[in-house]
């Protein structure tokens, strides 16, 4: 196995071993989360990709979350990132749910920040993809954390956030999110220092779900988030993958932000991603604030 850095501050290319030699070799496994836990963004390229090794490979690193109530792929591990419609196979209209969740994926964000157990990582499998556009970016979030002063890391370091679904859908469309989709993903509350338990490292844990910090007046806690956002996302900080058949990626939730850009409405782009939940070996103790 070799490994070849992305960008000086996140993420590194996997060469030679498959997805299928993580799932069925426990050293080469032990190697590639070695990896994980310290570049963040992991790129395996060229791979016979299926739905089956991208469960084995997923599910090595630990359990896997449900797709969400009413997204594509509900019930099952496979949330479906797409504007194919499932029914009549025709690319979607401008303004259909699923071009205007393409949209909210545009917001920086770290995956499952609002569920009551949040992200390990996730794992993108590009299946179709447009000849243009639909790249996706990452900044690492220990690079945001080493850039703040010292006196906001003080502060921050015991502050809690709110994480919403509703919140960053909604600055797309206010009826993005459904009653049911509200429902079954109440807000969540994180502390927004997130220390990694392997190597000690600090990471800056907000997305576009943050929506509120405790104990900050909220006008406040929105123009904090809004300049912390700023921070991370500076020019020069993210890396930009372009994706080429047979992509697979995986990414650190605790310690980065993505998100994806757009692509001619008129491309088809199929996407296929699986997320694993934190455990309290991941550093989620202490992450929840006392109750």
């Amino acid at each position: 196995m070799q490994m070849r850095k992305l960008h000086p501050e996140i993420g590194a290319e996997i060469i030679g071993v498959t997805m299928a030699d993580v799932a069925a070799n426990d050293d080469i496994y032990r190697a590639v989360r070695a990896a994980f836990e310290e570049y963040s963004v992991l790129l395996f390229r060229k791979q016979p990709i299926s739905d089956e090794t991208q469960v084995a490979y997923s599910s090595k690193f630990g359990p896997l979350e449900t797709a969400k109530a009413a997204s594509l792929g509900e019930g099952t591990p496979f949330s479906i990132l797409t504007n194919i419609d499932p029914v009549t196979k025709a690319l979607v209209p401008p303004g259909h749910k699923e071009d205007l969740r393409a949209k909210a994926n545009q917001l920086w964000h770290t995956d499952s920040s609002f569920r009551a157990l949040p992200a390990l990582a996730s794992v993108l499998s590009a299946r179709t993809i447009p000849g243009e556009g639909g790249e996706t970016e990452f900044v690492s979030q220990r690079a945001s954390w080493n850039r703040l002063s010292p006196a906001l890391k003080e502060k921050l370091s015991n502050c809690y956030a709110w994480h919403s679904y509703a919140h960053s859908r909604g600055k797309i469309d206010p009826t993005l999110a459904s009653q049911r989709e509200r429902d079954t993903l109440p807000p969540a509350c994180w502390r927004m220092r997130w220390r990694n338990p392997v190597n000690g490292r600090d990471a800056l844990y907000i997305a576009s779900h943050t929506g509120a910090i405790e104990g900050i007046d909220q006008g406040e806690a929105l123009k904090l988030i809004d300049e912390l956002l700023a921070i991370s996302t500076e020019p020069g900080h993210a890396y930009t993958h372009v994706w080429e058949p047979g992509d697979v990626l995986m990414w650190d939730n605790r310690a980065s932000l993505h998100r994806g850009r757009p692509w001619p409405g008129n491309k088809p782009r199929y996407m296929i991603r699986t997320t694993i939940s934190c455990t309290k070996d991941d550093g989620l103790a202490g992450v929840r604030p006392p109750q």
